[in-house]
């Protein structure tokens, strides 16, 4: 049996790799960690692990999930703090999809010891 390499891009299993993150066995240690987890959601359609890594207060009420969109690849371009040591981040990346990509600068936040995402720019 073949293990499949985790949607973040990461060589390592999806139950390994981001997957730990969606069971909520294990939070992401990163805000690049979690950013990529996030993908990863939108790859898998988690939309219940996406609203419960955002940020309370930019948070939507709801999320819905395109059920054509089909994510093909992801690339992190930049990181700037975002570590254990830090209370804040920001990632950017490229990700791919049929059809196109999107390029966006993320920002991320320290909540009650975990990372959140709080908004993002789209990037040219």
């Amino acid at each position: 049996m073949t293990t499949r390499s985790c949607p973040c891009g990461l060589p390592e299993a999806y139950e390994k790799c981001c997957g730990r993150f969606h069971s909520g066995t294990s939070l992401a240690p990163t805000a690049e960690a979690l950013m990529r987890s996030r993908y990863s959601a939108f790859v898998k359609r988690d939309a219940g692990y996406l609203l419960r890594t955002w940020h309370p207060r930019t948070r939507p009420a709801r999320l819905d999930l395109d059920p054509g969109m089909r994510w093909t690849g992801l690339e992190v371009l930049e990181t700037t703090d975002g570590s254990a040591f830090h209370a804040t981040g920001t990632v950017t990346f490229r990700a791919s999809y049929r059809g196109g990509t999107l390029q966006e600068r993320s920002r991320f936040e320290r909540l009650d010891g975990a990372w959140v995402y709080v908004d993002g720019s789209l990037l040219a």
